[in-house]
């Protein structure tokens, strides 16, 4: 076998993996540089009396992001607090100590579980939208328009959908919370026969201030993260309907993988500065 062909057979996979950071570095990019816009237009709405806000826009994405998926959230949240209660209640029983499933359900919730699953099951719902819609007007050069008519596609698009991912998923997270305590309660109290003062002095007594920030600061940027990536792969759209449909699943995954790093490092940091 010739040199050539050897050396080609061994760089190969090195030239795979060389390519794929490459890809990662530059959606990296990629949303760190529509953060940026979207920041600046944002900062540009609050300070410059000329450039308006478009509350009216920010409201309807909310309604359509977050309303329509209240429901879906509080079934997932509620069957979360229904299987921890389930699955930790043995383990504790063991030791006498079945009442304190109030406190493993409480504290997982508000720290990790209701934002994170609050965001997965929005990345479903409404990423995947986002990305569509834009992506179809991609297609459809309607973007195209909007620049030829000077208006800016960042902040008729883009800003109001961020702002509404973000907003709406600290509501659904403060729901998803208490939708999974409630159920985890309802399952202590029937099933468990846990008195429902402890349960419920339990829960308290657990739950300190900083679990409920913690929650909301993740759901917040785990919102934006959704929002930023789904514009952007829906902006990026090429090759028509099939550009569209690689669109809507490269952002749930990709916002899957983001959020969950994401979790990672604010979970570090939380440890760090003792918010644990």
């Amino acid at each position: 076998m010739p040199t050539s062909a050897k050396r080609n057979i061994l760089m190969a996979p090195i030239d795979r993996y060389w390519e794929l950071w490459e890809d990662c570095l530059g959606l990296i990019g990629s949303w760190g540089n529509l953060l940026f816009e979207v920041g600046a237009w944002i900062t540009r709405a609050l300070v410059l009396r000329r450039i308006r806000f478009r509350a009216h826009e920010h409201a309807v994405q909310i309604v359509r992001v977050g309303t329509k998926s209240m429901g879906i959230v509080m079934l997932v949240s509620g069957c979360i607090g229904v299987i921890l209660a389930l699955q930790t209640a043995p383990s504790l029983e063991q030791f006498g100590q079945t009442d304190k499933v109030a406190n493993l359900v409480a504290v997982s919730v508000f720290r990790e579980l209701g934002p994170l699953i609050a965001a997965i099951v929005l990345a479903g719902f409404a990423g995947a939208s986002i990305a569509a819609e834009l992506g179809t007007m991609k297609v459809g050069e309607e973007i195209e328009a909007l620049e030829a008519m000077a208006i800016n596609p960042i902040r008729f698009l883009v800003v109001p959908r961020v702002v509404a991912t973000a907003i709406s998923l600290v509501i659904l997270a403060v729901l998803a919370d208490l939708c999974s305590v409630f159920f985890g309660g309802v399952i202590g109290v029937t099933v468990l026969d846990i008195p429902y003062e402890v349960y419920r002095a339990n829960t308290l007594e657990q739950l300190e201030p900083s679990d409920f920030y913690t929650g909301l600061i993740k759901a917040c940027v785990f919102g934006a993260l959704l929002g930023l990536i789904a514009c952007t792969n829906g902006l990026r759209v090429t090759g028509g309907a099939a550009g569209v449909g690689r669109a809507t699943t490269n952002t749930v995954v990709q916002t899957t993988v983001a959020i969950v790093i994401a979790d990672l490092l604010f979970s570090v940091l939380f440890y760090g500065i003792g918010w644990t």
